[in-house]
C-alpha cells in the first residue's frame, strides 16, 4: 500500500527534485515507511510506502533489470504468487517477494492485458522509457484512487489531488459549475472534480499518455449472467465458500491485519472468517448516546465468536472538531456523516495494526439497501401505461396527505428519475434556491440514464444495484474508506470487493438478493453457518450518527451559522436560504441534517484548500 505522485514536463524553471519531494511529502500519510524517486528529466515519479507484503526489497519506483520499465503501484495483488509462477515458467526471475515486481514483469510480458489477470485493488503507472509512454490503470471497483491534471506540455498525476498544490504549474480554481451535482449526489458522479482541470481515472479504466495526449478507455465492465437453476441453499453454500476463500486471500500479509467490526452482518462475517485464519483483533467505534451506538452489540458479537475487540467513542465536540481534517483528507468534499466516525475508527485501529479488513461492497453486490425493496413494489406498477401513471401522480400531488400518495407521485417517473442517489441531499430543482448563481449544469438523471440503459433488460432491483456499483460505491463508499483509513496510514482491505465474489454475485437471481421481507437473503443465509442468527438477520442500519440531535445544540448550531454567514458562503450561496435551513432544523420543522452538513462540509473543504493552503 502506498501513494505515488508524478509529472511529465519539460519546464526547467523550477527545481524538479524539490517539487517532486514536496508532492510526495504531501501524501506521506499514505506511506510513512519509506520514499523513493525517479527522474529522467522528462518523467518524474515519487513514491511513499506503507509496507505490509514483501517488506524487504519492495521499494519503489521499481525498474526492470534492463531499466526500460518503471512502476509506481498503490494497492495489493492477492494472486501475485500464482502470477509469479506463471512468469517464472516464461523465463522471468525475481529479486523480491513483493507483488509490485510481479505486476511490473506481468506488464512487461502481457502489456495492458495483465489487467485481465489481476485479483486485487490497485492504481498504478508504468513508464516505458523506450516508447516514451505512460500507462495508468485503476481496479474494477475503484478501491484505490488516481488523479490527473494536464499542463501546458505535459501532465501531473497523483494518488491524491492535494499533491498538485505543490506543483508550480497547477492553477487552483473552484469548478463552480459542478456545485449543483455535488449538492444533489454529495459527490461529483463523473471523472471531473471541484478543482478545475483535475480529473479522476474512473473505476475499471486505464489510460495511456503518449505524444502529449491522454487516451482513456474502459477495460472492465460488469455484466449480470443470472443463473436460475440453483436454490437458495445452493447460493448460500457458494457464497459461504467464496467469502471464506476471499477473506483468506485478503488476510495474507507480513504484518498483523485486524478487522473493523460493527453489529451488522457484513463486517461480522469478515471478522468471523479472519478469526479462523489468525488471532485477530477487531475495532469498533460508537457514541456516548447509546441509542446511536452499536458498541454493545459489537462487543457481544466479539465475545460470541471469540475475537478481541478494541472500542472507542466519539464526542460531539470531537465530531465537529475533526470536520476540517476529514474534508482535507477526503480531497474532494464528501459530506457523508459516517466518514467522521470512520476517520476516528481508523485512528483507533492504526495504533495497533497496519491493516484491517472491512465489509464494504456487500450491500451493492448482494442487495443490502432497504430502498431496493421499493423496486419490488414499483415493478408491476411500471407496466401501467405512463399516461395513466402521470395522471394519477399529478392528481395525488394536489391532494392532502394520504396513504399511498408518495407512491403515486414517484410512480410518475422512470427508474433513472426515481433513483434515490440522484437527488440524495438536495433536489436538483431546488439548487437554484440555495446557490447565488445557478450554473448551466447537467441534470442528475441525464448522468445516471446511460448507466441504467446498460441494464435496461434486467429487473429493477438489478438495475438499481448496477447503478449503485457505478455511482454510490465508487464515488462515496470507497472514497471515504480509502481516504479515512489512509489518513491514519492504515491499509483497508475489502474481501467482498473481490474478483471471485463479484463473478458469483453477478449470477444470483434478484429474488435471492432482495425480498419484500428482507435484504441480502442469500448472504444472510450463508452467514448463518458462521455467525449467530441474530447477527445474520440484523437489519441494515448504516453507520448512524447523532448529528441531527447535535445540530440543535447552540454551541454546534453557532459553528454552522458562522460558516453559513462567512464571506465564502456569501460569494457562492444564498446565505438567507442557508440560515433558513438551520432555523427550520432548530425549530424542529423536520430534519435538514443532510442538507446542512452537505453545505457545512463543502465550506470546511473550501477552507482547507482555498484559505489555508
Amino acid at each position: 500500500m502506498c501513494g505515488f505522485v508524478g509529472f511529465v514536463s519539460t519546464d526547467r524553471s523550477y527545481d524538479r527534485r524539490s517539487v517532486l519531494r514536496n508532492m510526495a511529502d504531501s501524501i506521506i500519510h499514505r506511506g510513512p515507511d519509506s520514499d523513493g524517486y525517479f527522474d529522467d528529466e522528462v518523467v518524474a515519479l515519487g513514491f511513499r510506502r506503507l509496507a505490509l507484503v514483501g517488506i524487504e526489497g519492495g521499494d519503489q519506483p521499481m525498474q526492470t533489470e534492463d531499466g526500460n520499465y518503471v512502476i509506481c503501484f498503490n494497492g495489493e495483488i492477492y494472486n501475485h504468487a500464482q502470477l509469479r509462477e506463471q512468469l517464472r515458467g516464461l523465463g522471468y526471475t525475481f529479486r523480491t517477494k513483493c507483488d509490485t515486481e510481479v505486476l511490473l514483469k506481468g506488464y512487461q510480458e502481457w502489456g495492458s492485458s495483465v489487467l485481465d489477470r489481476l485479483r486485487g485493488m490497485f492504481a498504478f503507472v508504468v513508464y516505458d522509457r523506450k516508447q516514451h509512454t505512460l500507462f495508468f490503470a485503476r481496479d474494477p471497483f475503484g478501491i484505490k484512487p488516481l488523479y490527473f491534471y494536464k499542463v501546458r506540455d505535459g501532465i501531473l498525476f497523483a494518488s491524491e489531488a492535494k499533491a498538485f498544490l505543490h506543483h508550480p504549474e497547477f492553477e487552483k480554481r473552484l469548478n463552480e459549475n459542478l456545485l449543483p451535482l455535488y449538492m444533489c449526489f454529495e459527490y461529483i458522479p463523473t471523472e471531473q472534480t471541484l478543482f478545475v482541470g483535475v480529473e479522476k481515472l474512473q473505476a475499471g479504466h486505464c489510460a495511456t499518455w503518449a505524444h502529449g495526449k491522454l487516451e482513456v478507455r474502459r477495460y472492465c465492465e460488469f455484466r449480470y449472467n443470472i443463473d436460475d437453476a440453483l436454490s437458495m441453499d445452493d447460493w448460500a453454500s457458494r457464497i459461504a465458500a467464496c467469502m471464506a476463500e476471499s477473506s483468506e486471500a485478503h488476510a495474507a500479509a507480513d504484518v498483523e491485519v485486524g478487522c473493523f467490526l460493527s453489529a451488522g452482518v457484513d463486517s461480522s462475517l469478515v471478522a468471523a472468517h479472519a478469526k479462523d485464519l489468525m488471532d485477530v483483533r477487531t475495532f469498533s467505534i460508537g457514541y456516548a448516546e447509546e441509542e446511536f451506538s452499536e458498541l454493545g452489540a459489537a462487543r457481544e458479537l466479539a465475545e460470541r465468536i471469540g475475537v478481541r475487540n478494541i472500542a472507542g467513542t466519539i464526542s460531539a465536540a470531537g465530531f465537529f472538531d475533526s470536520a476540517g481534517a476529514v474534508q482535507y483528507h477526503m480531497d474532494e468534499p464528501l459530506p457523508n456523516p459516517s466518514a467522521v466516525p470512520l476517520y476516528h475508527l481508523a485512528r483507533l485501529a492504526a495504533r495497533e495494526v497496519k491493516g484491517v479488513m472491512s465489509g464494504e461492497g456487500a450491500d451493492e453486490l448482494f442487495g443490502g439497501y432497504p430502498y431496493y425493496q421499493e423496486c419490488l413494489s414499483y415493478e408491476p406498477y411500471m407496466r401501467v401505461p405512463r399516461a395513466l401513471r402521470m395522471l394519477a401522480g399529478n392528481v395525488a400531488a394536489k391532494m392532502p396527505q394520504f396513504h399511498g400518495r408518495r407512491f403515486l407521485m414517484r410512480g410518475r417517473y422512470s427508474l433513472p428519475q426515481r433513483y434515490i442517489r440522484s437527488n440524495y441531499v438536495f433536489n436538483f430543482s431546488d439548487c437554484g434556491q440555495y446557490l447565488r448563481d445557478m450554473p448551466d449544469c447537467p441534470t442528475p438523471d441525464s448522468i445516471t440514464a446511460p448507466v441504467f440503459a446498460q441494464v435496461a433488460h434486467e429487473d429493477e432491483v438489478t438495475q438499481m444495484q448496477f447503478a449503485d456499483l457505478a455511482f454510490w460505491l465508487q464515488y462515496d463508499i470507497l472514497q471515504k474508506a480509502d481516504r479515512m483509513s489512509m489518513a491514519s496510514s492504515l491499509e483497508l482491505r475489502v474481501p467482498f470487493l473481490d474478483k471471485h465474489v463479484l463473478d458469483l454475485a453477478l449470477q444470483i437471481p434478484s429474488r435471492y438478493r432482495v425480498t419484500h421481507e428482507q435484504t441480502k437473503p442469500a448472504l444472510r443465509k450463508a452467514a448463518e453457518a458462521t455467525l449467530p442468527k441474530k447477527t445474520a438477520d440484523m437489519p441494515k442500519i448504516g453507520f448512524i450518527t447523532p448529528l441531527a440531535v447535535w445540530l440543535r445544540r447552540p454551541e454546534f448550531a453557532d459553528r454552522v451559522r458562522d460558516a453559513f454567514n462567512s464571506r465564502v458562503a456569501s460569494e457562492l450561496f444564498n446565505t438567507k436560504a442557508l440560515n433558513g435551513l438551520l432555523d427550520a432544523h432548530l425549530e424542529g420543522k423536520g430534519s435538514n441534517m443532510k442538507k446542512i452538513w452537505s453545505i457545512y462540509s463543502f465550506l470546511a473543504w473550501h477552507d482547507e484548500f482555498f484559505q489555508k493552503r
